[in-house]
């Protein structure tokens, strides 16, 4: 199944302040959820972000929590997302299909896509754009949300999923601003 633009939403799960040091090639992950967020946002995908207890770990950080208002921002306790029922309540939280990007992949990450798997959405996890303090858990997260059956994805993968062809003035831009 090929993820639309009008269906789907992009999850940005717990890129927060604290945690963000200590996770493997931290820069990569953050400038890649920022890319997926600033091609969603032009395309007209509606982002979420979550925060695992923001007093401990701080907010998410500067360049992805900026723009979002309060209710694109869900604070959460739980690993999961979903967990706390807020998730599916929010803009676009209705929609079929999820593109997730986040940390620690396998934590919050693996828990929210397993959840979402289990509540009938389809989930689409952009590899480059999770990430862990180990990379072997990241490894094995991947592995194991894949056999869960989510689909492991690239963000150009997602981006020409989102845009479905190409001679439109929308893809013109996309291209020019994103896609080199």
């Amino acid at each position: 199944m090929r993820i639309k633009a009008e269906t789907s939403i992009l999850l940005i799960i717990d890129i927060q302040e604290r945690l963000f040091p200590v996770i493997d090639d931290c820069q990569a992950l953050a400038d890649h959820a920022l890319w997926l967020q600033q091609v969603a946002r032009r395309i007209g995908v509606p982002v979420l972000l979550t925060e695992q207890y923001s007093k401990g770990l701080g907010q998410t950080i500067p360049a992805l929590r900026a723009g979002h208002e309060p209710a694109a921002i869900i604070e959460k306790l739980h690993f999961s997302a979903v967990s706390e029922g807020e998730l599916f309540k929010r803009p676009g939280g209705e929609r079929p299909q999820f593109v997730v990007c986040g940390s620690e992949a396998h934590v919050c990450v693996l828990q929210s896509v397993l959840d979402l798997l289990a509540a009938g959405r389809s989930v689409y996890v952009v590899a480059e754009a999770v990430g862990s303090r180990r990379v072997s858990d990241k490894a094995l997260a991947l592995t194991r949300m894949q056999q869960a059956g989510a689909s492991i994805v690239s963000r150009e993968m997602v981006a020409f999923e989102w845009l479905e062809q190409a001679g439109s003035e929308l893809f013109r831009e996309v291209s020019r601003a994103f896609i080199r």
